[in-house]
């Protein structure tokens, strides 16, 4: 449940017309979420039929247009197209003139921040950057996964109420993000939710190779335990053979690895150095056991048997 004090009805802006300029998983979730506060769906563009058909289902109604009869219909205007694809698009919208004065230009890139829509904002336009911390499937859950999600805002001072009351208004938590902090917040959210996603699909995918039927049962819980560990506790949450310096366990990880999965050989090492770092760093991992844990890894790396002169044996799970 959200923790966001919602704004009484007296106290809500005024309402306003609502586009989306690329009906990705992201925009018609955001449209659609706005619309329960009150605001008003006009015009939707989308390229693909794919897009086109989510807009349909998310915005029942709501008239598919090209971008610039979005710009033309709406006082709000949401663009959520690919992050690449942002820069030209603000550009050519801004020398075709379809940016009106005064007209809200939001996107949703967590890369960047409000100075990338800088030719709309010489246009007259105020410019929000808005970006959901928040993985979106393109189905109506996106809009109830919104309450209580955290959004990176960045925009002019001026307009720095505005941003964080729409955000509110979806039911999310506005966090400021300087301009130039926007890369760096990017990355984290991607090193910490979609990596996380390669790496849980290549745990079952190894489950399911040694036997297990319901790897999904298996990894719900322990997965479950393990996130709401690191939230609480950071890196003393840390647990298993790296950090407790089981080298010969590793070494035996890394040769089935490259027996039934080379591919995720690299990644495996890389996770585990990281681990080994971060344990080392907070005294978890024994300088005495980090020698031939650091070995194996390297030569894990180099594509040998990954022993390093231990044993080969596994350590005890604690």
């Amino acid at each position: 449940m959200s923790t966001v004090q919602q704004p009484e009805p007296g106290d809500r802006p005024a309402r306003l017309a609502v586009g989306v300029v690329g009906a990705g998983r992201v925009g018609p979730a955001l449209a659609a979420s706005l619309q329960l506060a009150g605001h008003r769906p006009v015009a939707v563009s989308g390229v693909s039929d794919t897009s086109r058909r989510r807009a349909e289902a998310m915005l029942p109604g709501i008239p598919l247009v090209p971008p610039a009869e979005v710009l033309q219909r709406a006082d709000l205007v949401l663009l959520t197209v690919p992050d690449d694809a942002l820069p030209g698009l603000v550009t050519g919208l801004a020398e075709t003139g379809a940016v009106r004065p005064g007209q809200l230009l939001v996107h949703t890139s967590g890369r960047y921040g409000a100075k990338v829509l800088d030719p709309a904002l010489r246009a007259g336009a105020l410019p929000l950057a808005l970006h959901p911390a928040m993985t979106f499937t393109g189905t109506p859950v996106d809009v109830q996964r919104l309450a209580g999600c955290s959004f990176g805002v960045t925009a002019p001072e001026e307009l720095r109420l505005a941003a964080e009351a729409l955000v509110i208004e979806m039911g999310g938590e506005p966090e400021w993000i300087s301009e130039e902090n926007r890369p760096l917040y990017h990355a984290a959210l991607a090193l910490g939710a979609n990596h996380l996603v390669t790496l849980v699909a290549q745990s079952m995918e190894l489950l399911r190779t040694a036997g297990v039927e319901a790897p999904d049962r298996m990894l719900g819980p322990l997965l479950g335990a393990a996130l709401d560990n690191a939230l609480r506790s950071g890196d003393a949450a840390l647990t298993g053979p790296v950090m407790r310096g089981d080298a010969g366990t590793v070494a035996a990880h890394v040769t089935e690895l490259r027996r039934h999965a080379p591919q995720a050989v690299d990644g495996y090492l890389a996770m585990a150095r990281a681990t080994a770092d971060r344990a080392l760093a907070h005294g978890l991992l024994k300088p005495e056991l980090a020698e031939d844990l650091l070995g194996v890894l390297a030569n894990g790396a180099d594509g040998a048997d990954g022993t390093n002169g231990t044993n080969g044996t596994e350590g005890n799970a604690r």
